[in-house]
């Protein structure tokens, strides 16, 4: 589906960049990471995590997304410790400008977030309204809100079509199940204490849920809607990513600042990865004066691993060849949210 507000957006944004001399073409991937104590998203080269960019957002920017096409990403501003926030911003990735901010109204805390296929909506979590949203970017409204329940619902996955959304819940320990044809919630499920992290296999068979009061995953079967299988984990559990293959489950461990590698097939963990440096000082954060491993995504090609170190604001890089650390990239305060921005390679 094509991009409809680009047409009028995108020529005011593409000449304040110009005169702003921000560059407008780079030669590998792009990784996003939403820096929570800057309020801003920094752009490092994946070729050698150099910082081409930053861009001020709301207060707390906890998760980043990319549209499938490329084009925008989408930032939930989640607001600070005392104060919420309630708004998107919306990042036109050609022009590298913020052209958008979304006021969501009564529907604070915004977290979990998602593209849908079309490029142009998201699903958003909100904790203080209970709710997932689904915003349209173009129009810069909310279009539909569906109450999920309690227990602060905090991340969400989306099922391989989208028909299906999975919301965990932190406090009620459980997964939400959404039909988004029918924008209804249809089921919930018991997971495990402080129910966080969510990401769904490849084949949507299964939804992976950590937990990061019971130091362990959750396996959900998304036919029978129940959990059939359990995993231990370091300790806080609290991100899960999925290498593209399906083949690994990742999960930050944030307390006991390690990378877990579970394969998924066999439902075994293969390697823990520690994150933490001897001698290191860390910031203080929500979660403490720690290295505090959060975000992670995985490289389209599944060769890298991205972490966020949130008590360091560094980001890690993982060689997936022989799970090993391989570099450490510096990045904005508390750096938390990660996501990648595939550029167009060049034919030889």
């Amino acid at each position: 589906m094509p991009y409809p507000h680009r047409k009028t957006l995108l020529p005011l944004a593409l000449a304040s960049a110009l005169l702003a001399g921000a560059p407008l073409a780079y030669a590998d991937d792009i990784l996003l990471v939403g820096n929570k104590a800057d309020a801003s998203v920094s752009a490092l080269d994946t070729r050698n995590g150099q910082e081409l960019l930053r861009l001020p957002v709301g207060s707390g920017p906890h998760e980043v997304v990319v549209s499938g096409n490329g084009l925008l990403a989408a930032v939930g501003n989640y607001g600070a410790q005392g104060t919420a926030n309630n708004s998107l911003s919306v990042i036109d990735w050609p022009s590298r400008t913020v052209v958008r901010t979304i006021d969501l109204g009564q529907d604070s805390r915004p977290h979990g977030i998602r593209f849908l296929p079309d490029s142009q909506r998201v699903v958003v979590t909100t904790e203080d309204s209970e709710r997932l949203l689904i915003v349209d970017l173009a129009q810069g409204k909310v279009l539909d809100r569906i109450e999920v329940g309690g227990g602060k619902p905090h991340m969400v996955a989306l099922s391989p079509g989208a028909d299906r959304a999975y919301v965990t819940h932190v406090e009620g320990g459980s997964l939400s199940v959404v039909d988004l044809l029918h924008k209804k919630k249809i089921a919930e499920i018991p997971t495990g204490q402080g129910s966080e992290g969510v990401a769904v296999t490849p084949t949507g068979t299964q939804v992976w849920v950590s937990n990061r009061a019971g130091d362990d995953v959750a396996i959900v079967d998304t036919q029978r809607l129940e959990v059939t299988d359990r995993i231990r984990t370091g300790v806080f559990p609290i991100r899960i990513a999925m290498t593209p293959d399906g083949k690994y489950a990742l999960v930050t461990c944030a307390k006991s600042a390690e990378l877990a590698v579970i394969d998924v097939v066999a439902k075994k963990e293969i390697k823990r990865i520690g994150l933490a440096r001897a001698g290191a000082e860390y910031r203080r954060t929500q979660l403490g004066e720690e290295a505090l491993p959060i975000g992670a995504v995985v490289s389209p090609d599944g060769k890298r691993v991205y972490v966020a170190i949130s008590g360091g604001d560094e980001v890690a890089v993982i060689d997936t060849a022989n799970w090993s650390e391989k570099a450490r990239w510096k990045a904005g305060p508390e750096p938390d949210a990660l996501a990648i921005v595939i550029q167009p390679k060049e034919k030889s």
